[in-house]
């Protein structure tokens, strides 16, 4: 939790300086845009920050262009000064690609090898000035999308590919609209550009993955970040074993046929944990943030099973239709359905699920509370309604 800035004295107010500080340390904040209490990146920030200004979030992703939004495969806030990264990534694509991504290499090769003119159509257009999706001039829906979320379009498509590219990128917002610019244009002079050797790139990325999980296996390391894109981490995990940049370690609790490996700069931390230096707190968990990004890691971690149930019909949901995961101390010990009545100005609860070993009593339930009023309080709702279900032994201090 300490590696996920979710242990400690919450700040009462977070700066600018404090939200480059969090994403430099867990590499990155998934982007979603999802208004159902607020949007799940303003979440993760909020868990760990406390109440800070959108204006300074929109200042490092626009003005001073300190952050920048890009694919890792998901749509993510990460640091500006990481841009050799993802160039190294964009210069190879799409062979930086890893198996795991199926057939992909071969359909992006193939689509950009058939789609040239709408290439150089896209381009010719972003050279007048950003636009979004439907200014295109080649923009035409043409078909449904397989992930539910893009226009289902040739125009997205060669987007998401120049994205990958390093051509184009996201410039602003509109909505939830993206506004798509040419990288060039947008970009800093200050941005670095060069290609880090791919056994270099893999070694940055492993040890990026394990000093902000903490621990991890390498499978673990693959999927956090940057997820789908390791053409050999035994190679690099082995590499920095060697070089004594990593140690085994076993968790007592999680099992795993996989070596579980630690930072040698996070080692001083197992002892702050066995002294004073650990600090658990209350915390309402985004929908998609770091922490249960991978559902085997919350699993495994956490014996947590979390499931986007969004996207599940109504007479599948078990908890809820936007759950936000309750953690206390190191435990994830229940569930929060709320959804935010703007026009009312309510943060209503729908509902507050306890898991089956979760700590009982006062004490908790009013931490529980306390928290959830700081969430109404952040996102502008005056007071908070509880209409459905509470866990009985909460249930004193849940009204």
């Amino acid at each position: 939790m300490t590696k996920q800035h979710l242990a400690g004295r919450r700040p009462t107010r977070g700066t600018g300086e404090d939200i480059l500080k969090l994403v430099r340390d867990i590499a990155y904040v998934q982007w979603d845009p999802i208004t159902i209490v607020a949007p799940s990146h303003v979440l993760s920030l909020w868990s760990r920050l406390g109440d800070f200004k959108l204006s300074d979030l929109e200042g490092l992703l626009w003005n001073e262009k300190k952050v920048f939004q890009h694919w890792t495969p998901i749509a993510s806030i990460v640091l500006t000064e990481d841009y050799p990264l993802y160039y190294s990534l964009m210069k190879r694509y799409p062979e930086s690609l890893s198996h795991s991504w199926g057939n992909n290499i071969t359909k992006a090769k193939k689509f950009l090898a058939s789609h040239q003119g709408l290439r150089s159509r896209v381009l010719n257009d972003l050279k007048k000035g950003p636009l979004q999706l439907g200014q295109f001039s080649d923009y035409v829906r043409t078909k449904r999308s397989t992930d539910g979320w893009s226009s289902g379009s040739d125009v997205s498509d060669m987007l998401f590919h120049l994205m990958m590219k390093g051509e184009v990128m996201v410039v602003g917002h509109d909505g939830n609209q993206n506004v798509w610019g040419l990288a060039d244009d947008f970009l800093p002079e200050w941005v670095e550009k060069k290609v880090i050797s791919e056994g270099e790139l893999e070694r940055e990325m492993a040890q990026r993955a394990i000093r902000a999980m903490g621990t991890a296996t390498s499978s673990e390391i693959v999927y956090h970040y940057i997820r789908g894109r390791y053409q050999n981490i035994k190679r690099a995990l082995s590499q920095l074993e060697d070089d004594s940049l990593i140690q085994r370690v076993a968790v007592e609790g999680i099992g795993t046929k996989q070596a579980r490996f630690i930072h040698e700069r996070d080692i001083p931390l197992l002892d702050e944990m066995e002294g004073n230096g650990w600090h658990p707190r209350v915390s309402l968990i985004a929908p998609f943030d770091n922490l249960i990004a991978g559902r085997g890691w919350t699993n495994a971690v956490f014996g947590f099973d979390y499931v986007h149930e969004q996207f599940l019909p109504k007479n599948k949901r078990k908890y809820g239709t936007y759950v936000l995961p309750i953690l206390w101390g190191e435990n994830l010990i229940g569930r929060v359905d709320p959804r935010l009545d703007k026009e009312k100005q309510v943060l209503i609860v729908n509902s507050v699920h306890a898991e089956p070993r979760a700590p009982e009593g006062r004490e908790v339930a009013l931490k529980i509370n306390e928290t959830i009023e700081d969430l109404a309080r952040f996102i502008g709702a005056k007071e908070v309604e509880y209409t459905g279900q509470v866990p009985g032994s909460w249930s004193s201090a849940l009204r």
